[in-house]
């Protein structure tokens, strides 16, 4: 790939040749850094290389600038270069502006002049966006290429597997690129079943398992100590953000993910209410700092681990693993999170993987253009999958069992729903039946309300219902409600009735087993909110230190 550019577009000329100085000092051997002083200087800079194919990065500008604004030169760079990632220069006196355009252009940062010393001010907020850019823009050199049929259930794990951890693929379809066929008869024609991925060392590999596809890309798939303080099981919000917090706090700590770090709040398109963040960010991108961080103080992470059985053997506690050692901790945080709950009808089943989807990435939106997507459930979850996949589909139908949006959605984006010109919601309807042949074809929809039914076309179905918690590998030893959901602290029966063994009473978080704790969906009447997740996390470090100085 050429060498992508940074545009920098101010009308004061002292003050773009100190963007201009402050960019190539820090990016000038991966970028071309770029100027203009005017708006339609850099409009026209920006069509030379759209015709010459070369990326573009980023663009940095000024607000005010006689001819053209900022927030106007960016909204046409937004229509040329979609991903483009676009900085707003600003007073203090246009932050409204500045907001403003966060929703209206999804401007992607705005900074108030001056942003002296750039070590503190500019380079965090373009590192974090180049970063981004650069995960989406890969070099061909180093990319995996995954190949296979499009309505297959494995190639479908397999694509979910790489993007839910941040791995770019490129995904060539059998029967639509001849790519696609050169690289099937080049591995070896009969060798495996689709789908094939090839890796960037030449690697091969014929529908491969979970943690077959993690140890060849050179995840951890495997623990390196015998014990650990503190072993967490579930890579969401919760887990992360006790991971975080534990083993910046020195404890020796673990994580285990048999997906992928993030959990459902890492399928997000865009998580907009999470404090700090005003544009939002999407699920994957909160994932993914959350991983970095707690990685930099020394967390482990273990992936494409399902955890299979729970024991305690003595002063410590034993997390069982499929397909791989035990790991041992001295204590234990539950934070395994919940499941989109299956919807139960005629012929669903048969098209899980293949056109009936639970749950969605963000960049799966993409597959659907021209095309009529629904989408099953009431919270915010699907109401944020609706508007990202309102930017490709032809149109999108939310199916929502209730009478009302506004008792399970947050108000933003009910609102933003009922402005969006092809976004419909079905109130009181439900699914009752599916057919196709080697895909979804069709579905059946009931009015819950007056049992009419009404059958429709469509390939494209993607469920966001209910919260099946992930506990079944606890055994009968934590204290759970009839739904699965863990009891901790003042919810948990009397201590006779659940055989706590000890005179104090359980700490806030604590099961009912000592030194077991539980954090985030997976808890009883927690708030299935991203923050109050991240914060059960960093509250059940503080009760696990607690424990640990009793033991």
């Amino acid at each position: 790939m050429a060498k992508p550019s940074i545009l920098a577009v101010d009308d004061d000329v002292a003050v773009v040749g100190a963007v201009v100085r402050d960019l190539r000092a820090r990016y000038g051997q991966d970028y071309r850094i770029l100027r203009a002083t005017h708006g339609a200087e850099a409009l026209e800079i920006l069509a030379d290389l759209l015709l010459k194919d070369r990326p573009v990065a980023a663009v940095v500008s000024d607000q005010r600038m006689p001819g053209m604004t900022g927030i106007e030169v960016l909204s046409k760079v937004r229509e040329t270069f979609p991903d483009c990632k676009l900085v707003l220069l600003t007073a203090y006196a246009d932050t409204d502006v500045a907001i403003a355009a966060i929703n209206d252009i999804d401007l992607d940062y705005y900074l108030m002049k001056p942003w002296d010393p750039p070590d503190e001010r500019l380079y965090p907020v373009l590192d974090g966006l180049l970063g981004d850019w650069r995960r989406g823009h890969p070099d061909r050199d180093s990319e995996v290429r995954v190949v296979g049929h499009r309505w297959s259930e494995s190639t479908q794990a397999v694509k979910s597997f790489l993007a839910h951890n941040h791995v770019p693929y490129r995904w060539l379809e059998v029967g639509q690129s001849d790519e696609a066929e050169r690289l099937v008869d080049v591995a070896g024609p009969g060798e495996g079943q689709l789908p094939l991925v090839t890796l960037p060392d030449g690697a091969s590999l014929w529908s491969p398992r979970t943690v077959e596809l993690a140890d060849a890309l050179g995840l951890r798939t495997r623990a390196r100590q015998p014990l650990y303080d503190l072993c967490i099981v579930g890579a969401g919000p919760a887990g992360l953000a006790a991971a975080v917090y534990a083993a910046s706090e020195g404890l020796e700590t673990v994580v285990v993910e048999r997906d992928a770090p993030g959990g459902q709040a890492g399928l997000s398109a865009s998580i907009e209410n999470y404090l700090g963040f005003p544009k939002g960010l999407s699920g994957a991108d909160l994932a993914h700092r959350a991983v970095a961080q707690a990685a930099r103080f020394g967390a482990e992470m273990v992936l494409a681990r399902d955890v299979v059985g729970f024991e305690t053997r003595g002063p410590v506690h034993a997390v069982l693993l499929d397909g791989s050692s035990d790991i041992e901790a001295r204590a234990v945080l539950v934070a395994s999170g919940v499941s989109y709950r299956r919807i139960d009808a005629p012929g669903l089943d048969d098209h899980v993987g293949r056109g009936l989807y639970y749950g969605a990435t963000a960049g799966e939106a993409s597959q659907t253009a021209g095309e009529d997507v629904y989408l099953v459930g009431a919270a915010n979850s699907a109401g944020q999958a609706a508007l990202n996949f309102a930017l490709h589909a032809r149109r999108v139908v939310l199916l929502v069992r209730g009478s009302t949006l506004e008792a399970s959605m947050s108000q933003y984006l009910v609102t933003r729903l009922n402005e969006a010109p092809n976004i419909e919601v079905r109130l009181r309807t439900e699914i009752v039946g599916a057919s196709g042949d080697d895909h979804l074809r069709s579905i059946t929809l009931a009015d819950r309300a007056t049992g009419d039914e009404q059958e429709v076309e469509t390939s494209w179905v993607f469920v966001f219902i209910g919260a099946a918690p992930r506990t079944d590998w606890l055994g009968e030893a934590i204290a759970r409600d009839a739904r699965g959901f863990v009891l901790t602290g003042p919810e948990l029966p009397v201590p006779a009735e659940v055989g706590w063994p000890l005179e104090r009473s359980p700490l806030a978080l604590e099961t009912s087993v000592p030194g077991v704790f539980a954090a985030g969906d997976v808890r009883l009447d927690s708030m299935k909110r991203v923050a109050s997740a991240v914060g059960e996390g960093a509250m059940a470090v503080h009760l696990v230190h607690r424990y640990l100085d009793t033991v």
